[in-house]
């Protein structure tokens, strides 16, 4: 019987997020079982990261930061990843792997993954056909292996950051397998017999180790919606099953995503150091205050009318020690990349919420953000 768990990329997050779980729950016979590890680029450095996996096996995952105000620096050698394949090499043992021994399928593969590619308009379905460029061209032909397969239901886990994840995914699959000419049997096997499940995904993973591995911050959570029949590939500390998932979203979204956002609003009107980063601006003292105060009196508002005050608070408490995490350069630039799309995603739900829960608050500094163009 081959590894239960399938995980579409090769990413330094996922080595650092969902594998690392999963080894961690390995030891304690808390894990479905190993993974068989899919390069679905063709990525230079995802394919050294395939041949280093499947030279040693392990590797090592060092977590640096700040826990409870105490610095943590340790390295972790990983060992849930005992398979790794290459899409476009090893297809036809990708497709065996989907279609008999997957009970859980993890993926990982960017926005891009989302997208039907002009190439895979017209169907890949026929014997002999090859392999599709895009991820979501890609699963339609395993789930057409799986169906033929009679397997049992298989829950999908996607990380990307994107709403509603699982959901969304299902509906582009089932799209392109509609576009293909797919028979009402299998499109029903796509939407209501496998189980598609939304996740957030939520860890800062700094750097690389190369060939394979990552530095990561303490701090990690990967938030899962409950399905009904739904496997789990593990289960472990950072990991939440839940019926509210849109908590979590706001938690991460109106606190961390527009904490960072404000500060690179900040560091772009004030004419800040270049290389600024987090850190360096939470240890300034007016714009510190400026942050704490938008956070109490813009945002926690609406947490409270939410009935949501305690938890936001406690989120907010870690928040604050991602931001001044010692071993993070995450840079003020680089988080003003998009900055006007940011804004809108990150700012305008606090507006919108505290509108639509009639609350009466000012907002000044939302508001003056949103109407700050941003620099061409």
């Amino acid at each position: 019987m081959g590894n239960p768990i399938l995980q579409f990329g090769t990413s330094r997050f996922l080595q650092a997020h969902a594998d690392f779980f999963i080894s961690e729950a390995l030891g304690v016979g808390r894990a479905l079982g190993t993974i068989t590890v899919v390069q679905t680029t063709s990525n230079p450095e995802s394919r050294a990261r395939i041949d280093a996996l499947r030279a040693q096996g392990r590797y090592p995952v060092r977590i640096r930061g700040l826990r409870r105000e105490e610095v943590v620096d340790t390295t972790i050698e990983c060992g849930s990843i005992t398979e790794a394949l290459d899409a476009n090499t090893d297809w036809p043992l990708v497709r065996e792997r989907f279609a008999k021994d997957a009970r859980v399928v993890i993926s990982n593969t960017s926005d891009s993954g989302y997208v039907c590619l002009p190439e895979d308009t017209a169907t890949w379905l026929a014997p002999g056909a090859g392999v599709p460029r895009g991820f979501a061209a890609k699963l339609v032909v395993l789930l057409r292996a799986r169906f033929e397969a009679g397997a049992a239901p298989l829950t999908l886990l996607p990380c990307e950051l994107v709403s509603n994840n699982g959901d969304t995914l299902r509906a582009i699959v089932a799209g392109v397998a509609r576009q293909w000419g797919a028979d009402a049997a299998f499109l029903r096997y796509i939407e209501h017999t496998c189980i598609w499940v939304n996740s957030l995904v939520d860890r800062i993973v700094s750097e690389p180790i190369r060939p394979v591995g990552a530095i990561a911050e303490p701090y990690a959570l990967w938030a899962i919606e409950r399905r009904e029949g739904m496997v789990l590939p593990c289960q472990h500390e950072a990991m939440v099953v839940t019926d509210d998932l849109l908590h979590y979203e706001r938690l991460k979204l109106l606190l961390l995503n527009l904490g960072h956002t404000y500060l690179a609003e900040r560091w772009q009107l004030d004419g800040r150091p270049a290389g600024e980063n987090t850190l360096q601006a939470m240890r300034d003292p007016a714009l510190r205050a400026d942050l704490e105060a938008l956070w109490r009196d813009e945002v926690m508002p609406v947490f409270d009318a939410l009935g949501k005050g305690a938890a936001a608070r406690a989120y907010l408490d870690e928040v604050r020690q991602r931001f001044q995490n010692p071993f993070l350069d995450h840079r003020l630039s680089d988080i003003a990349r998009n900055h006007g799309e940011k804004k809108r995603r990150r700012l305008g739900p606090v507006i919108e919420l505290a509108r639509e829960l009639g609350l009466n608050l000012d907002q000044p500094r939302l508001h003056a953000a949103l109407r700050t163009a941003v620099p061409a």
